[in-house]
């Protein structure tokens, strides 16, 4: 059975290596930083969530090395099973009261945390209407559940008011977007958002994996930063980047949502929850979110002075605030090019083409760290140069 089965993948794997989509892992050596090793050569790494610079930072690592010998290495279980730690319930007091909400609740991925909200809160009676652009793992999660599901163009407030209208008979809507779209750092318009919200009686749910940690007056992400923090039902988001860039997710909402989502969300039922040590990482960078605000202007004087030097040079950026800066170039092969020329200079970066971006809008998606100094941020934008004029 396998010989024909076989056939099958080996076609299906030519034809993704043939449209060029073939997706490559490069090791890396050590842990995750501004610079890191491959391929046995040094480089400047421009292509993480790493946006605090804290994925080796030493408090959260001797957090996590305390944790294992105070809490051990896993649970071997699920929590309502085997029971749950201290410091997990701590965690989630702590995310509650850093996002402003009444309960949160902890999942091994923010893919799982989208995957097991839908499904558990809306049925057949509901509208699900979400962004074009969300994340797989929202359009994964809405799929699960039996709602009607509406999409409305990215950021495009008439026509979400038109799915609202369209969604009029439902007995609950729900409006569901990113915080930040990561292939364009572009932020979601969450004031007009929550205003169709409470015009049309509809629920507000914003996955803030990208900003959590370092958007907003306090971190707080994108509903701190558009100022409606309260105004938000339902968020999601990951510690797998800026908070220590481990793994792990949550959903932080109304205590009632959350205790729905205890009894019923199948993937915090029948998952294994957090590690003890990253736990406990992710607690100490919560400390040193909430203790200071040195990584966050650190990170935003990088970002802005990669946009000012980048379109000084004549590149083409899509605009924004955001750390996730995306340098167009259109064509997919000279995309390829370019970043391959960039790795040769010593700057990893990542080209995005179709089908993860839009035909002719292939771009190198670059993501600035509070870890990089201003040098090495010139030594990116001298590294576009180079490539430029070497592919050309």
């Amino acid at each position: 059975m396998y010989t024909t089965f076989k056939d099958h993948l080996q076609s299906e794997l030519a034809g993704i290596e043939e449209a060029g989509l073939t997706k490559r892992e490069r090791g890396i050596t050590g842990p995750q930083k501004a610079q890191i090793v491959t391929g046995g050569t040094e480089v400047l790494n421009f292509c993480a969530n790493n946006y605090l610079g804290l994925a080796d930072d030493e408090r959260i690592l001797a957090a996590a090395k305390g944790a294992l010998d105070e809490w051990g290495y896993g649970l071997a279980s699920v929590r309502f099973i085997c029971g749950t730690q201290e410091q997990h319930l701590e965690l989630e007091r702590r995310l509650a009261t850093f996002l402003g909400t009444d309960d949160a609740i902890l999942y091994s991925s923010c893919f799982d945390a989208n995957g097991g909200v839908f499904e558990t809160l809306f049925s057949a009676d509901d509208a699900i209407i979400s962004d074009e652009l969300n994340h797989a793992s929202i359009i994964d999660g809405i799929r699960l559940s039996k709602a009607r599901r509406l999409r409305y163009r990215n950021r495009d407030m008439a026509d979400l008011e038109e799915q609202l209208t369209a969604a009029s008979d439902a007995r609950f809507r729900v409006i569901v977007t990113d915080g930040v779209f990561s292939m364009d750092g572009y932020i979601a318009p969450l004031r007009e958002i929550c205003d169709l919200a409470e015009r049309y009686d509809a629920l507000v749910f914003v996955d803030d994996s990208h900003a959590v940690g370092f958007v907003g007056e306090n971190g707080r992400g994108t509903p701190e930063f558009c100022g409606v923090s309260e105004r938000v039902d339902i968020y999601t988001g990951t510690f797998g980047k800026a908070l220590g860039g481990a793994s792990g997710g949550y959903v932080a909402a109304h205590r009632d949502i959350v205790a729905l989502l205890r009894q019923r969300s199948r993937p915090y039922l029948f998952s294994n929850t957090l590690a003890p040590s990253i736990v406990a990482g992710t607690l100490t960078a919560l400390d040193l979110v909430e203790g200071s605000a040195d990584l966050r202007a650190r990170l935003t004087e990088n970002a802005e002075l990669f946009r000012r030097r980048m379109t000084e040079e004549g590149f083409d950026l899509l605009p924004g605030e955001h750390p996730i800066v995306p340098v167009m170039f259109g064509d997919a092969a000279l995309t390829a090019r370019i970043a391959d020329e960039m790795q040769r200079q010593g700057v990893y970066v990542t080209a995005f083409s179709f089908p993860v971006v839009p035909r002719g809008k292939a771009r190198i998606r670059v993501q600035l760290s509070a870890a990089h100094t201003s040098e090495q941020v010139e030594r990116c934008v001298a590294a576009f140069v180079a490539a430029r004029t070497a592919v050309s």
